[in-house]
């Protein structure tokens, strides 16, 4: 009879016990969701914090700085402006590839004129839930104003600030355009407050971001944060070398001449890696073999286990001889080594270092390097009589050039060989037709062709100094500029004033030389 009792209560309470479970379940969930909603930590450094980016901190991007100096000046003596008129940028948009310094300039405009710095990620205001990413943005630019003059920054702002799909979309391109939404509302904000908090935000590719953000007004001036040229690089390594010994070989200037292209990150990397080398080693200071080393896992990658056959050496060793000897008989920039020794995943490479930097190619000298990457395929079929699959990525490179060339540089080829090389060819464009297109195709690989018929034709020219190269990459494994000048020089060179022709003469030569 008890029993019953009880199971009679239970059933009758049981939905009441239910919905106040889920009560409060709802209830802890909506106190969490709250908590977090609209709350950001955002990375807050005063310029009196110890280890401060100096504005001498920043080597290699001489440009930029001259842009960011008004900037920090006005945050430091705003009135000085104010009484010529002037309005203060609302923001500053720096651009430009990974790692060349974009954040350490921002940091150093903060340190610069004496401010707060306020440091956030684009990504973090995007967020699973609708709306918490512009609550976010509000947090920060309230703090930031609290604070008196401020430097805000915002680093990936692509994740924020692309460009928006105009419709609703699912929840996350909504809670993007809402953040977005709001960082313009804010922008436009200023006005109650010229001058006191400035927006500096990172972009790598400003073509991503929405027209709205990037009209004057909002970022009213973009900067681009380039890589350093040779001066720079030099700079750049000798702040980098600062407390690190190095020995008597290690000479920086050299190093900057050989790093082309590389960006600070890049250099602080190299010497980092230079070190642990020489630590390993049991050294107590850098030498250049460690810098050389450290500089090739960046561009190649360490050096493998891979056990090759005494065909596949062989195979490899002319092919990379091939690439050498090219370089040199088109009067390219010199190669400084030639290794089979695989690394990262070539099975061999040559590397050379530019004589300067340089921002312009011709016409005849892209067909050089063209030329120069088919060469190893070329060595190959000139030794071998066949091709191996060792040159796929020679391939890829040579067909990226050739198509830039015919479609964006407007430097292919006439196809009915009877008018002028055709314009630039928009091939990305929707607009283009099929026949434009084919063009395009017919126009890169007929460029492709003729330079692997003048490399073929300079190897078969200069057959004994490609023998002798191979013969040395075998014996040594790797082989340094001055070992290869060696080379070349026991040797007599052919070709060298027929290398832009069509290749008749050399074929010609060749055919006279077997003969």
């Amino acid at each position: 009879m008890l029993a019953t009792e009880i199971q009679e209560f239970a059933f009758a309470w049981y939905p009441v016990f239910g919905v106040v479970f889920m009560a409060l379940l709802l209830f802890i969930f909506v106190k969490l969701l709250g908590s977090t909603i609209g709350k950001t930590k955002p990375e807050y450094v005063k310029a009196s914090d110890t280890a401060p980016v100096l504005w001498e901190d920043v080597q290699g991007v001489d440009a930029a700085k001259d842009e960011l100096m008004d900037v920090a000046a006005w945050l430091r003596e705003p009135e000085r402006f104010a009484a010529l008129g002037a309005r203060p940028p609302r923001g500053v948009l720096l651009y430009g590839p990974p790692g060349t310094g974009k954040t350490m300039l921002a940091r150093a405009v903060a340190a610069q004129a004496g401010v707060d710095f306020f440091a956030a990620s684009g990504s973090s205001f995007v967020e699973m839930f609708v709306g918490r990413g512009a609550a976010r943005i509000r947090r920060l630019f309230k703090e930031a104003r609290k604070s008196g003059r401020a430097v805000i920054f915002i680093d990936e702002i692509d994740a924020v600030g692309g460009h928006r799909s105009g419709g609703g979309g699912d929840g996350g391109t909504s809670e993007r355009e809402q953040a977005l939404n709001q960082l313009l509302v804010e922008l436009d904000g200023f006005e109650k407050d010229p001058g006191t908090v400035i927006v500096i935000a990172a972009s790598n590719n400003v073509d991503k971001l929405d027209e709205a953000l990037l009209r004057p007004g909002r970022f009213d001036r973009q900067v681009l944060v380039a890589p350093p040229d040779r001066d720079g690089r030099e700079a750049i390594l000798r702040s980098h070398a600062k407390g690190k010994p190095l020995a008597a070989d290690l000479d920086l200037t050299d190093v900057a001449r050989k790093t082309t292209g590389m960006t600070g990150a890049q250099l602080a990397n190299a010497l980092n890696e230079a070190a642990i080398i020489a630590g390993r080693a049991g050294r107590f200071s850098m030498a250049r073999a460690d810098l050389d080393e450290a500089l090739l896992r960046q561009a190649v990658g360490s050096q493998q286990a891979r056990r090759l056959s005494t065909k596949e050496r062989l195979i490899v060793a002319y092919h990379e001889a091939g690439h050498a000897l090219s370089r040199k008989l088109l009067g390219l920039d010199p190669p400084e080594i030639l290794s089979i020794v695989p690394r990262g995943p070539a099975l061999g490479f040559v590397g050379h270092s530019p004589r300067e930097d340089s921002y312009l190619k011709s016409r005849d000298e892209l067909l050089d390097e063209v030329a120069t990457l088919l060469a190893g395929r070329a060595a190959e079929e000139e030794v071998f009589g066949e091709s191996y699959s060792g040159a796929a990525d020679d391939l890829a490179r040579v067909h990226m050039v050739c198509r830039q060339m015919a479609a964006e540089f407007g430097m292919g080829v006439a196809l009915d060989h009877d008018g002028p090389p055709p314009i630039a060819l928009p091939t990305k464009d929707y607009a283009v037709s099929d026949a434009t297109r084919r063009d395009v195709d017919l126009a890169s690989m007929t460029l492709a062709r003729g330079a692997y018929r003048r490399a073929r034709a300079l190897l078969s020219a200069n057959r004994e100094c490609l023998d002798d190269l191979a013969a040395h990459a075998l014996e040594h494994e790797t082989l340094t500029r001055e070992e290869l000048d060696e080379i070349f020089a026991a040797h007599e060179m052919h070709g060298l004033a027929e290398t832009h022709g069509s290749g008749a003469a050399l074929v010609a030569m060749a055919r006279e030389r077997r003969e």
